[in-house]
């Protein structure tokens, strides 16, 4: 997704009416403005608008998780909308499989044969990883398989 990309989104709720929708473009597109101004620069990388949004998601995740330990259930649904809608500017997650392939072959690479390399592994698996979107939380827990 680009900057542009992202505008004509919120141009479409808009029109659309889709309220939710709309609110949550927009949040991004402030988180944007904020990076834009913090870099000083005048726009956002595809990347660095991917990391907004995973950013963006991760918040949603945190404050669902609080929501339901709070007792408050409509808070929590309301903030699962919003997921929702953020999941649709990620690219899709890649599949387990994949990603252990990732871990073996960076594993046999490295020579790694036990967990005293995890951070090693890690770094070398999100090095490849980060840029097809996949979350390190996933990664960590294929390494963590994968090192048994």
């Amino acid at each position: 997704m680009t900057e542009a990309e992202l505008s004509k989104a919120i141009k479409e709720a808009m029109l659309a009416k889709e309220v939710q929708k709309l609110s949550v473009l927009r949040m991004l597109q402030a988180a944007v403005t904020n990076k834009r101004k913090e870099k000083g620069a005048d726009s956002v990388s595809e990347e660095e608008l991917m990391e907004l949004i995973k950013k963006q998601v991760k918040q949603r995740k945190d404050s669902i998780e609080a929501f339901e330990k709070g007792g408050r259930p409509e808070l929590a649904e309301s903030e699962k909308k919003e997921l929702e809608i953020l999941q649709n500017y990620l690219p899709a997650e890649l599949p387990a499989e994949e990603i252990e392939k990732v871990v073996l072959a960076k594993k046999e690479e490295l020579g790694i044969t036990d967990k005293s390399g995890m951070g090693k592994l890690m770094g070398a698996c999100m090095s490849e990883l980060k840029s097809k979107g996949v979350d390190g939380g996933r990664v960590k827990e294929m390494v963590e398989k994968v090192l048994g």
